[in-house]
């Protein structure tokens, strides 16, 4: 499996996830031409060399009309004390001219999702519907040339997941087109609401809106890196320094290793249910989408006997079946443990056989590959036929 995993332990920005993900595209140069090309009028994205820490890596500019507007980074930063033509910066503008670029559909569904991300943030902050946001600092050509940058990057490197690491945002506070605000900005800490973040002592804002929707938008999981066998490292180099190396950096693994995915089990002991309620509990969740929900006897005080009531699901589902195991057990409090889960990828053909068609289920990854019919086909084709499992089996 393509996986791109991406480490944003000095937070994250426009510019430099485009650095990152350029590193590992084979054509760079070839690819900033086309990008130069989209339609942006008077945009010119280059990259060079930039060394933090004795690191090197790429930095990326961009010119509008042969100035740097900006860093792409830390757009709050700059005091916007000149003049802007906020006409130009509105959400419908910006998706009108993200409609004419020269770049594909899916291109430009990414765009377009990634501004209403910060749009639906920044039209909470500002209490006014979204279509009289202006984009004070994610609305200039700039910051355009480098989602439309990622989009594309991530269209052509064509990673099956992205999984990024928590977001480092950083601390005290920033000043921007409103004022001086705290770190998080109050959209990027919209934006990134429910996704794990930390601040350390490090002063000033490391993850901008826009590299905060960028990665709202494209990450399956965020998490510590998983077991992955590394092709290409690319480092995304932001414009500021400090003690610590400042960048984005971006591992592209090409093997089929199977998946590797953040979990959470959802634990609870119960002594006063009947099997037929938690019978039904069990059925309620797996048909809510739990990964796998079971239970274990146990001895619980004044010697009553009793069941440990486990359910896993996928992170961003938690929430849902926390308030399921609520409803259909009479437990009072659940315990959460976050681990990791490794499971190897599956694919299902129809085979036929003398008794008809059954699903085969291929399992692989992890240097092994497994194969079984389905349970059900098996089972079925038991029943018509009066044969046990096992005779079934020993005869397709």
């Amino acid at each position: 499996m393509r996986t791109l995993y991406l480490e944003c332990n000095m937070g994250a920005a426009g510019d430099m996830l485009l650095a990152a993900l350029l590193e590992l595209h084979p054509s760079p140069n070839d690819f900033l031409q086309r990008l130069n090309a989209v339609g942006l009028p008077g945009v010119a994205v280059t990259a060079e060399p930039n060394i933090k820490c004795g690191i090197t890596g790429t930095r990326v500019a961009v010119k509008i009309n042969g100035e740097e507007e900006g860093s792409g980074e830390h757009h709050h930063d700059h005091s916007h004390d000149h003049p802007h033509d906020h006409s130009h910066n509105s959400y419908h503008a910006i998706e009108h001219r993200i409609g004419h670029l020269n770049i594909s559909d899916i291109v430009k569904e990414n765009a377009l999702a990634v501004y209403r991300i910060i749009a639906d943030a920044e039209s909470r902050v500002h209490g006014v519907p979204v279509d009289q946001i202006h984009f004070h600092e994610v609305g200039e050509l700039d910051a355009l040339a480098d989602i439309v940058g990622v989009c594309m990057l991530v269209e052509e490197l064509a990673p099956v997941q992205i999984l990024s690491s928590p977001i480092h945002v950083g601390s005290g506070q920033v000043r921007c087109a409103h004022g001086i605000l705290p770190v998080p900005a109050p959209a990027t800490a919209l934006i990134l609401q429910g996704v794990p973040i930390y601040s350390d002592r490090i002063k000033g804002e490391l993850c901008t809106p826009t590299g905060a929707a960028l990665l709202r938008h494209f990450a399956d999981a965020f998490c510590e890196m998983p077991m992955m066998t590394v092709s290409k490292i690319g480092y995304g180099m932001g414009t500021k320094d400090f003690e610590r190396a400042n960048c984005v950096r971006a591992f592209l693994s090409d093997t089929e290793e199977g998946t590797a995915e953040q979990v959470s089990e959802l634990v609870c002991n119960l002594d006063d249910m009947t099997a037929e309620a938690l019978a039904f509990a069990v059925e309620e969740l797996l048909t809510a989408g739990a990964l796998d929900v079971y239970t274990s006897p146990i001895g619980m005080k004044k010697g009553r006997a009793g069941v440990s009531f486990t359910c896993m699901c996928h992170t961003s589902d938690k929430d849902k079946m926390l308030r399921l195991m609520f409803k259909h057990t009479t437990t009072l409090g659940i315990r959460e443990y976050v681990s990791r889960r490794y499971a190897l990828e599956k694919e299902y053909r129809s085979v036929q056989t003398k008794f008809g068609a059954v699903t085969i289920k291929t399992s692989r990854g992890f240097g092994v590959e497994k194969s079984k019919p389905e349970y059900e086909d098996i089972a079925k084709i038991a029943r018509e036929t009066g044969r046990s499992i096992q005779e079934v089996l020993e005869t397709l």
